[in-house]
């Protein structure tokens, strides 16, 4: 049995998991704006509360580029006391066992792959759309993370005024002065501004979908996070704006596809350990 955690700057979820099902999960408000040694502790809980003698491992995934090697973490988005924490050295010295670390969202990429959406597909990328926006790119069902695990770095490519996190994350709705479950709410409800603010959102991320395919030309994009729940809300602009993408082949042979998972991540930070 492993232990998986997905380290958020909002939530901390740990599960025990065992041949690629979640046994027992818990998730709670991460102590994003305390120091350091505060959320450590934070996590050092969370994890005593779901050890027994038959956990012989910890697979975490983190938003930030990560040293998997070393285990180093480096600039932990919205966990602005995590500069660079030695996090494979701490968890092992505190728990004895073996762990593994990479970035969240190529734990999502890689859960997908093996036991979600991705499954039928050689090359595919794995993108969460939630507080910010970020990929994990799979080649050859193999994960592929570049230096520091960085490959999947797709909101931070410039973007009209900024760069496309803050137009196809969270933030593009604090730009509308409100939030997405408020917006998907208000759209369910058949709001005209809401479904306006939707529909701007699916032209937004139909460009980033075209970036990804200029970039690593997958047979699939799947979309996992928060705000993907709001899918019916954003898919027909985004694949309109797809549309005027200039390789009609490419366009026609890659599946843009809504996870229906919500523990991907845990089951692909899980699998850092096979």
């Amino acid at each position: 049995m492993k232990l998986s955690i997905d380290l958020g700057g909002t939530n901390i979820r740990v599960a025990q998991v065992e041949e690629g099902r979640c046994l027992s999960k818990v998730s709670v408000p991460c102590l994003a704006q305390q120091d350091a040694p505060i959320v450590l502790d934070q996590l050092f809980q969370l994890v005593r509360s779901m050890m027994n003698e038959q956990v012989d491992g910890i697979g975490i995934g983190v938003p930030s580029i990560v040293d998997s090697e070393k285990g180093i973490v480096y600039n932990v988005a919205n966990i602005s006391s995590w500069k660079e924490i030695r996090l494979k050295e701490i968890l092992e010295n505190e728990f004895n066992v073996a762990v593994a670390i990479n970035n969240d969202s190529n734990c999502f990429a890689l859960g997908e792959s093996l036991y979600g959406e991705g499954k039928p597909y050689d090359n595919m990328v794995g993108v969460t759309i939630g507080t910010g926006i970020g990929a994990g790119v799979i080649i050859g069902r193999r994960l592929y993370g570049g230096q520091f695990m960085g490959a999947g770095e797709i909101g931070s490519f410039p973007y009209l005024d900024a760069d496309f996190e803050r137009y196809c994350s969270s933030f593009f709705f604090k730009r509308h002065d409100t939030t997405g479950a408020a917006a998907a709410e208000n759209a369910r409800q058949g709001e005209q501004a809401a479904l306006d603010i939707w529909k701007e959102f699916g032209m937004h991320l139909g460009n980033l979908v075209k970036v990804i395919l200029f970039a690593y030309a997958p047979q699939a994009i799947v979309l996992g996070g928060g705000i993907v729940a709001a899918y019916p809300f954003f898919k027909d602009t985004m694949e309109y704006t797809m549309q005027s993408f200039p390789y009609r082949v490419m366009l026609d042979n890659v599946r843009v596809i809504a996870s229906h998972q919500n523990d991907s991540s845990l089951l692909g930070a899980s699998a850092l350990l096979e």
